[in-house]
């Protein structure tokens, strides 16, 4: 059997242009992402040893601000600068696009993470994951699923000083005392460490790569994780402060949906945003507070938790509170005492389906009473079908409060709306409402039938989103942020059936 290539294409990463193929080579079982990687003789690394010293002497690199991406961004055009200078005069002989590369190449090991710095480029990557410097690095492609890459770590200690580097520009430290780390990137990537010998084979550093460009509902919808209804449904629930919870597995997309539902949120509410590491991204324009958990100094001082920063949200005047997900009881129990005493909370929970939703959050570890399930209005179950590797939104339910059988004791039970059908794959409506529109009424005054032209009114404007390709995260916040300032300008915008200016 011969190799076969599947696929090629190019990869840009700080004016460093490579090729990227994709194959199945003959006698192996797991295909292969080979990236052509420029290679350089002793003559030229040791030039960029040199220019290394020179560029390291700058004062304002300070390691609190390279979570800053503006920042970030200054000191590599800064530092690309002085090295093409110093290239310019020490190999004068070499092309403009040879210069380049060998600065984009000094940049990625001295700011980012070396060679890893191409492969967190591809926005065809979800995952980078690094077992052991004995076996090259593997990384989770959208279309192929996990691929074997031809990237070698030298040793363990550099990746160990991947993980270092991380782990210090957030606040944080992976010793041998504290050999786990959870953190991110400066571009929002997610990254997780565990040393030797936890992980027997070797240090072991993955990176969850997140889209550049964050998802938005036009997105979702073009893509057929969700339909136009459901959306609908949902953005009349979040403009009136009813309470949601986004259920899933693992990478199932819980974070990102409750993303892409934030600019349904009015621009003049105060959002307060709680996560052990930041993924949320909102329009700029939003009232926002982003707010993060730190883990505690070796000895055991400094730890700041996600109940800590909870209990202190409180006391900042929300309107809303969106925590990235509930794991303890302590978290649960604020977190819907915030939601009875009229805070609007988003919050995600893994569970497969609506009931196995209300089975975690009532039975251990969570534990909390059936009682406090009542402020909850909206569950949204999401799915990751690995067969034909896709996303769906497989269920929006209700949660109904009821007793249970003879001994009169309060219990609660999901009431599907909509459900996904994998046979034609599209989400159907599965029954009527029983509660939500009751306490839409009750809330805000509005009669069914308003509500009803209130929902076709936003799926009209979510359709013609679509339609005219408003998909940036700027953008779709600019038409939620104008339909609440003047629903009519965006009305009027529809009819002419294109992207208006004011939204560019």
């Amino acid at each position: 059997m011969a190799d076969k290539l599947l696929k090629m294409y190019i990869v840009e990463s700080d004016r460093v242009r490579v090729k990227v193929s994709i194959g199945q080579k003959e006698g192996e079982f797991v295909r292969n992402y080979l990236v052509n990687i420029p290679e350089y003789g002793k003559g030229t690394e040791a030039l960029l040893d040199s220019l290394k010293k020179n560029l390291v002497d700058d004062s304002s690199l300070k390691i609190e601000r390279m979570l800053d991406q503006k920042f970030v961004e200054e000191v590599k055009e800064r530092f690309s600068e002085k090295a093409l200078k110093i290239l310019d005069k020490e190999v004068p002989q070499l092309s403009a696009e040879e210069r380049g590369a060998l600065v984009g190449i000094l940049v990625h090991e001295m700011l980012g993470l070396g060679k890893i710095e191409f492969l967190l480029a591809d926005g065809q990557i979800e995952e980078i994951a690094i077992n052991s410097a004995k076996e090259p690095v593997w990384v989770y492609h959208k279309e192929f699923g996990w691929l074997k890459t031809n990237v070698l770590m030298n040793t363990e200690a550099d990746t160990q000083n991947y993980a270092s580097i991380v782990a210090r520009r957030v606040g944080k430290q992976i010793t041998i005392l504290n050999p786990l780390l959870d953190a991110h990137l400066v571009t929002g990537d997610r990254a997780n460490a565990t040393l030797f010998p936890i992980s027997s084979r070797g240090v072991l550093f993955s990176i969850r790569r997140f889209r550049r460009e964050p998802w938005t509902v036009t997105d979702l919808i073009e893509n057929k994780t969700v339909n136009s209804d459901v959306m609908a449904l949902i953005w009349l629930g979040i403009q009136y402060e009813l309470n949601m919870i986004i259920s899933g597995g693992t990478a199932s997309g819980k974070t990102s949906f409750m993303g892409i539902c934030l600019p349904f949120i009015q621009p003049n509410h105060r959002m307060i945003s709680i996560e052990d590491t930041r993924e949320i991204m909102v329009p700029s324009f939003l009232h926002w507070v982003p707010m993060t958990t730190r883990e505690p100094n070796p000895e055991g001082r400094g730890g700041i938790s996600m109940l800590d920063l909870l209990v202190n949200s409180l006391r900042m005047r929300p309107d809303r509170i969106i925590v990235g997900e509930i794991r303890r009881q302590k978290e649960a129990e604020v977190l819907f005492e915030a939601m009875h005493t009229g805070h609007s909370a988003y919050t995600t929970v893994h569970a497969n389906t609506s009931q196995e939703t209300i089975r975690r959050l009532t039975s251990p570890p969570i534990e909390i009473p059936i009682a406090m399930l009542e402020a909850v209005h909206l569950n949204v179950v999401l799915f990751r079908n690995r067969r034909l590797g896709v996303r769906r939104l497989l269920e929006i339910a209700e949660f109904i409060p009821e007793k249970r059988g003879g001994d009169d004791k309060e219990s609660i039970r999901a009431n599907v709306l909509y459900r996904w059908r994998p046979a034609d794959d599209v989400i159907t409506k599965q029954g009527d409402s029983i509660r939500l529109f009751d306490e839409l009424s009750l809330h805000t005054g509005l009669a069914a039938d308003e509500i009803t032209k209130d929902l076709a009114t936003k799926k009209e404007i979510l359709d013609w989103m679509v339609r005219t390709k408003i998909r940036g995260i700027e953008e779709v916040g600019k038409v939620m942020a104008n339909f609440y300032l003047d629903e009519g300008i965006v009305l009027d915008a529809i009819k002419k059936n294109q992207k208006p200016v004011w939204v560019q």
